[in-house]
């Protein structure tokens, strides 16, 4: 149970800081940007490891996280515009 709160508050606070150095305007709530934040860790995550930059069961570190937290800022914002 700890591990999962664990798992929100680092996705929240990664999602935040995306949020903050991505310029533009991204409405999203408070849990979408932890939403955010988890998804970009695990994204970092699995890259690290195709990349051989990580073991299997390692986990992203918070740069990682919050650049491949960006990335998923970037893309959505690309959809949001075709729509």
């Amino acid at each position: 149970m700890l591990s999962f709160i664990g798992t929100l508050i680092v996705g929240l606070v990664v999602g935040l800081i995306a949020r903050a150095i991505k310029p533009g305007d991204d409405n999203m709530g408070i849990i979408m940007t932890v939403v955010l934040g988890i998804a970009g860790s695990l994204i970092a995550g699995y890259v690290g490891r195709a990349a051989g930059w990580y073991h299997p069961g390692q986990g992203a570190g918070w740069i990682a996280s919050v650049i491949g937290a960006i990335v998923l800022l970037v893309i959505v914002g690309l959809i949001r515009k075709r729509t």
